[in-house]
């Protein structure tokens, strides 16, 4: 590796890039503990703006996050919970419905439903693949596949016009 390669500093767009996908994976905690706490949003907001982001937790300093892009996904999620929940439901297995997936799978899929939901000018294909990677930051196991094929049918169903991934 050259120095020049080294040193190098990331543009705006690769920044704005990493503080989305920080966005994402906190906004999957949050909705998690949302779930277990019974933590109204708002709170969980502030919560994680004062001691989550940008913070050293264990030796490791925690990505700053689009603090924009957090907020919407979190009230797109609360406020589009019920849509959210009946088009997953939807895609489940009437043997396996939603209450019965894990816990940080259904913050996933609120999450990306959210985006789905509320947020038109992201590409569908970005919101899938964004979340996969969240998926597979939690599970090493089938889980992340599952989510992928989770994620398609909830993007062609929350998204019916828009174009499919290529």
């Amino acid at each position: 590796m050259s120095e020049q390669t080294a040193t190098k500093k990331p543009n705006k767009m690769e920044v704005s890039r990493r503080a989305r996908s920080a966005a994402r994976l906190n906004a999957v905690q949050a909705l998690y503990q949302m779930e277990i706490t019974g933590t109204p949003w708002q709170t969980i907001v502030s919560e994680f703006e004062a001691h989550r982001f940008g913070q050293e937790v264990e030796g490791y300093e925690l990505a700053e996050a689009d603090m924009k892009h957090f907020k919407r996904t979190l009230e797109g999620a609360v406020a589009q919970q019920a849509l959210i929940d009946k088009t997953t439901n939807s895609t489940l297995k009437e043997a396996w419905p939603l209450k019965r997936i894990d816990p940080t799978l259904r913050a996933l899929f609120r999450a990306a439903g959210s985006e789905f939901a509320t947020m038109p000018n992201v590409p569908r294909n970005v919101v899938i693949n964004e979340y996969v990677e969240v998926a597979k930051a939690f599970f090493d196991g089938d889980e992340p596949k599952f989510a992928n094929a989770m994620l398609d049918s909830l993007a062609r169903m929350l998204r019916p016009d828009a174009q499919p991934a290529s």
